[in-house]
């Protein structure tokens, strides 16, 4: 029965003098006689001790950087410094050799290569420290989320990935079709005929499971989707992706306080498992931010560590500010005054950039930051309307390095409040009766908010591009693997 590395170094003094067996992958191999063994359960590599002269030599030759093996040996505690034990050889069995020209170099070193070399080389991306801390830290993230949820009675929808509804009206979504490319029927007006699409209508990739989790809100209560969600927005920036995992809870009852409490209380939840349950890939972790904090000019390094950040965000209540008092805060700042905002802060009603959201998180109140009840134009239709009739019950949370980490709101509940808005903001009515018919049968006040999956790992890993926290990063003109 195989022993995982992480099981063996966990455990390791009942194990002492005991046979094992493991399998891995060759780190390295230092004077004939020391293997680097990793399996990927833990950052950490297991030590393997070789008698050369107990093995043949053509077993030797072939035990080479990135090949796979398989050992049978003793545990024993160890001699030399950096680890508390070692197996002693018995058997080794080459599963997989590396017989590639480069089997001698270091090839997953990750000095070696340049991080956007390694996003086209997903089948070596794996390999390196880096980013196998990085996706075992995700994979914790996803874990917690939904725990998180079903131990407070959530429960998990799946929403439909296909869909004729533009959630956001933003329009920027990738159609799917299954015409053929060079026979497209179309109608006498020349207009695409999309009655004759397999779906009947025109539809697209989701940008957001909201508007379907409302429905299931509605007779179930509590619901969160999580799943990939798509953007057509032809960008190539470090902080987008054209397709990204979002998590959306919609909860039946719940007004603007509580969503921003629901929000606080998951975050907080979440970057606590991952602080208890990924130590050892953390401390690596922390290890590389600081090393890159060094290389930026003295104005431009982070305040404090990772972890250091990641503990602070969990113990400092967040701070809550309404859209009004942060736009005073901007305006009267001196970076606005000195022209040093990119998007200058001028009136009320301006849509707050990254920049911004980042100056009062980082700068100002130095924890992170709840801003709510934005004004209406530069929110979405189906915000709930405040008594103002100006501003929405909208909730942004901030943190830092990032910016923008949930976006969410109190939803319109009334029928006639959230037709009006659909017509002022050309939204479909028809597209959309289903959603309107919610707010016909039994309405109730009721929020939820959507998380971008990568934003929360990007802040969790100190990662500061986008495309390394997503394990097949899909962008304009890369959709390899």
């Amino acid at each position: 029965m195989r022993t995982t590395i992480k099981e063996l170094l966990g455990d390791y003094k009942k194990l002492i003098h005991h046979d094992i067996t493991v399998q891995g992958w060759v780190r390295a191999f230092r004077s004939n006689r020391f293997i680097a063994l990793n399996d990927g359960s833990t950052i950490n590599n297991l030590q393997v001790v070789v008698d050369f002269e107990q093995f043949d030599e053509n077993i030797l030759k072939n035990i080479s950087n990135a090949a796979s093996l398989k050992i049978v040996g003793e545990v024993v505690e160890s001699q030399g410094a950096g680890q508390n034990i070692e197996i002693i050889a018995k058997k080794i069995i080459i599963l997989g050799d590396n017989f590639t020209e480069e089997r001698d170099k270091t090839i997953l070193q990750p000095k070696k290569h340049s991080l956007e070399i390694l996003r086209e080389q997903a089948h070596l991306r794996f390999r390196t420290n880096l980013f196998s801390a990085v996706f075992r830290v995700r994979s914790s993230v996803s874990f917690a989320i939904h725990q998180f949820f079903n131990q407070n009675q959530f429960f998990y929808m799946n929403t439909p990935i296909i869909t004729g509804a533009d959630a956001e009206g933003a329009g920027e979504m990738f159609g799917v079709t299954n015409f053929d490319m060079n026979e497209i029927p179309r109608d006498e007006n020349g207009a695409i005929d999309f009655a004759e699409d397999f779906f009947g209508k025109k539809t697209n990739l989701t940008v957001s499971g909201q508007l379907s989790a409302e429905t299931a809100m509605m007779g179930l209560g509590r619901v969160y989707t999580f799943g990939p969600t798509f953007r057509a927005e032809n960008s190539n920036t470090t902080r987008h992706l054209a397709e990204f995992w979002m998590v959306e809870p919609e909860v039946a009852f719940n007004n603007l306080e509580d969503n921003i409490d629901l929000a606080e209380d998951f975050l907080k939840y979440v970057i606590n498992y991952v602080l208890e349950n990924c130590k050892d890939d953390l401390e690596f972790l922390d290890k590389r931010f600081a090393e890159e904090q060094k290389q930026k000019p003295e104005k431009d390094r982070a305040s404090e560590g990772l972890i250091e950040k990641l503990q602070n965000v969990i113990q400092k209540r967040f701070k809550r500010v309404s859209y009004t008092e942060a736009i005073d805060i901007l305006k009267n700042s001196k970076e606005n005054k000195k022209g040093k905002f990119q998007f200058p802060i001028d009136e009320w009603g301006a849509d707050l950039q990254s920049e911004h959201e980042r100056f009062l998180v980082e700068k100002h109140f130095e924890s992170p930051v709840v801003l709510f009840d934005y004004p209406k134009d530069i929110k979405a239709f189906y915000m709930k309307l405040n008594e103002d009739g100006k501003t929405v019950a909208a909730m942004d949370v901030l943190f830092p390095g990032i910016g923008e980490i949930i976006g969410g709101s109190q939803r319109e509940d009334k029928f006639d409040v959230l037709k009006a808005k659909m017509k002022d903001m050309n939204v479909d009515e028809e597209e959309l009766w289903w959603y309107l018919d919610t707010r016909k049968f039994g309405s109730v006040p009721h929020a939820g908010f959507g998380l971008g999956l990568e934003r929360l790992v990007l802040f969790v890993t100190g990662m500061t591009n986008i495309r390394d926290v997503i394990p097949f990063p899909r962008t304009p003109n890369s959709a390899e693997f």
